[in-house]
């Protein structure tokens, strides 16, 4: 009955807009277990969304210098440059329609994981927990379809494993130095697993992404 009751608020605090998220980096214990804070009825949930880039990842040890590779702001900005970065990796050059249509393939394979087989999505569990923050895994199962979808974190954290695919996001170094600075700053490391390869397969060169804000991406190399 407690735990019934329990469920009751967290549904009620969710329909309200009045429930508390906080994102970790680290697994907390089940819902269930959670108390009041602050002496109040309300409570905070937990979404382990990605890796921090903090003590174990020397990412954020220092600034870093790369070229940017312009993409296409159409929508599919981010699997384009994903597709651009991975092709350059593997000294592969694309037409502009091959970039495209393999931006969009990389958008429905995400739907495909997500949104149409259910044995699949569980093993997405990270990438479910950033959609369903933010809206119904109906309503982005139904947007996923535009070609003019912004993708974002969901998407990296799908891809990344889907795709065997370390990926890095950077930021402008000028975007935290108020206003000065060319270097670039990455803030967030997706399939960091896949650097090292495994028994079946080498190991993979990261895709690094800039991220311009306004949902722009581009491409880092």
């Amino acid at each position: 009955m407690a735990d019934k009751f329990l469920h009751g608020n967290v549904i009620e605090q969710l329909a309200s807009g009045i429930a508390k998220f906080e994102l970790v980096s680290s697994p907390l214990p089940s819902i269930s277990n959670a108390t009041p804070f602050l002496g109040d009825n309300s409570y905070r949930f937990f979404a382990r969304i990605a890796p921090s880039l903090g003590t174990k990842s020397p990412a954020m040890k220092k600034i870093e210098r790369y070229t940017v590779e312009k993409v296409t702001g159409d929508g599919r900005c981010l699997f384009r440059a994903l597709v651009k970065g991975m092709a350059i990796n593997k000294g592969i050059g694309l037409k502009p329609w091959e970039e495209r249509d393999e931006a969009d393939g990389l958008r429905m394979a995400v739907k495909e994981v997500i949104c149409d087989n259910g044995k699949e999505r569980q093993h997405y569990e990270e990438a479910l927990v950033a959609i369903t923050v933010e809206e119904s895994l109906k309503r982005y199962c139904q947007r996923i379809e535009r070609p003019d979808f912004w993708g974002g974190e969901s998407e990296l954290l799908v891809l990344s494993k889907l795709c065997s695919q370390p990926i890095i996001v950077y930021i402008p170094e000028n975007e935290q130095k108020g206003g000065w600075g060319s270097g670039f700053i990455p803030i967030s490391e997706y399939g960091a697993e896949f650097n090292k390869g495994s028994k079946n397969g080498k190991p993979r060169k990261a895709v690094r992404l800039l991220y311009r804000g306004r949902n722009h991406y581009d491409l880092l190399v």
